[in-house]
Order: structure tokens, then C-alpha cells, then sequence
């Protein structure tokens, strides 16, 4: 063994989950413990608690191959490294930034200790909320512009919603593109029903959390920000009514054209 490969430590990627602190696994919870170092943007390394001799590099949201180099090379100098993302890191996430980092930078990174832990995802809270709005083929498609144009991600939409998938949206409105979720719905009410179900998930698990049961014909995008987590239902989904008041259920069957 190298003295290089005796001074390295290791890096971690870490899902966070949703946000409630019951969703972070069990070893999410042990990484994030055994860590001298938390890399992340702050919105993420702030829901953990301080812990003695534990340092913190907190960094902006859009410089994510930047984050993702200094963790490689805090974990190259020996450190126990833990890079945080919301939900799963997997998806629209850490994880690929760190790996698009590794392909291009340092050879040295390839030979680190990296794994990939996996968290919760906003689609999978938001659907465990509403019942089983996931239950038969779904596809999950950004719609931020800012790393693949916008003709892509129309493609993209108008290839889900001719194979009739329900169609997860993720970072549908920012400040600086608050238009794409106008547009996303514009194309989608040329080719599927009004009736359609749709749904706005903000913060799930949080406690600011709010969700709206909707259709496509009625759903109204000005009430969508980059914590929402928009759902499109499949020409299957539905509601159950569940009365005395309470939020409807959303089913999406496992079986395809069974009706009710």
C-alpha cells in the first residue's frame, strides 16, 4: 500500500431524505456520525445537529462539481468525508456531480473509498402521503434548463405523456426560470385530459408541508416552487374518496385499462 493510499480517508454521499428527521436511514445516520468533515449546500447541512470536532463546508446551490472536488480532496488528505443532498443523492443529486468530477479531475480520486448512500426520495414521500400515486410506470424528468436545453426536456415531456406514464416533475420553478412550469403545462394540456390528476407536493415531510389534489385542466403553476414536487397522473389515476372530510387517496393500479 502507498503512503497515498495510507493518508486517504473516505467519502460518503448521503441521502438526507425528505426532510422529517424519521426518514433518515439508520445508515445515513452512522455515516453522518463518523464524519470529520460535512460538505453540502446549506439548505441540507443545516437540518443536522452540530457535533464536537465535526467541520462544516457549506457552499452555494449551483457549484455543485466545485462542492464535489473539495470533498475529494478533503477525503485525499485523509479526512472522513460526508457530502449531503436532500432527499435521494442519487436523483438530480450529489452523486452524479461527484462522479462527473472524478471522470475529468484527479487521478488519485479514482482510487478513493466512495460510497453512495441512499436516501428517500421527495417522489416516493410524496407518493407514500397520497397513497399510491406511483403504483404502475412512472418517469421522472427535471425541468431545469440550466445543464440540457429546453427542447430536450419538451421532448422528454411529450414522450411521457403519449406513453402515458405519470410523470414526476423535479425543480419546476425558480427565480431565475419561473416560466418552465408554464410551459411544461401548456405542452401537457395539448395532449392529455383536463381530468387528469395532478398533484403539488411542497416540502413534504416538513413541517411547512402542503399538498394539493388537482387536475390538469384546473392545476394552477403560479402555486409551484422549487419545493413543490409536481405529480402528473397516467390516464389511470384516481382518486378515492374517503369522506368525513379527510384528503381523497391517489391510486395509480398495477393493472393497466382495468377501470374501478
Amino acid at each position: 500500500m502507498s503512503n497515498a493510499d495510507r493518508r486517504a480517508g473516505w467519502l460518503r454521499i448521503v441521502g438526507l431524505g425528505p426532510g422529517d428527521p424519521d426518514h433518515l436511514t439508520v445508515e445515513a445516520t452512522r455515516v453522518i456520525a463518523a464524519a470529520t468533515d460535512i460538505v453540502g449546500y446549506s439548505a441540507y447541512v443545516d437540518r443536522l445537529a452540530e457535533r464536537e470536532g465535526q467541520l462544516r463546508h457549506i457552499s452555494d446551490n449551483r457549484v455543485e462539481v466545485e462542492r464535489a472536488a473539495l470533498a475529494l480532496d478533503l477525503a485525499l488528505d485523509g479526512r472522513n468525508v460526508a457530502v449531503v443532498s436532500g432527499g435521494d443523492p442519487g436523483i438530480f443529486a450529489m452523486a452524479a456531480a461527484v462522479f462527473e468530477a472524478i471522470e475529468t479531475g484527479n487521478p488519485a480520486w479514482r482510487l478513493l473509498d466512495i460510497e453512495v448512500i441512499p436516501g428517500i426520495s421527495a417522489m416516493q414521500a410524496a407518493s407514500a402521503r397520497l397513497g399510491a400515486a406511483l403504483g404502475h410506470d412512472f418517469c421522472v424528468i427535471s425541468l431545469s434548463d440550466n445543464l440540457k436545453p429546453w427542447d430536450m426536456v419538451s421532448t422528454r415531456l411529450e414522450a411521457a405523456a403519449g406513453a402515458d406514464f405519470v410523470i414526476v416533475l423535479y425543480n419546476p420553478a425558480s427565480k431565475a426560470r419561473p416560466e418552465r412550469i408554464f410551459d411544461a403545462f401548456a405542452l401537457l394540456r395539448g395532449l392529455k385530459a383536463p381530468d387528469t390528476i395532478v398533484v403539488f407536493a411542497r416540502a413534504v415531510s416538513r413541517p411547512e408541508e402542503a399538498i394539493e389534489i388537482t387536475t390538469l385542466g384546473e392545476a394552477d403553476p403560479h402555486k409551484v416552487d422549487m419545493a413543490t414536487l409536481v405529480l402528473i397522473g397516467s390516464s389511470q389515476t384516481r382518486k378515492i374518496e374517503r369522506g368525513d372530510g379527510k384528503a381523497p387517496w391517489v391510486l395509480t393500479p398495477r393493472s393497466y385499462g382495468a377501470g374501478t
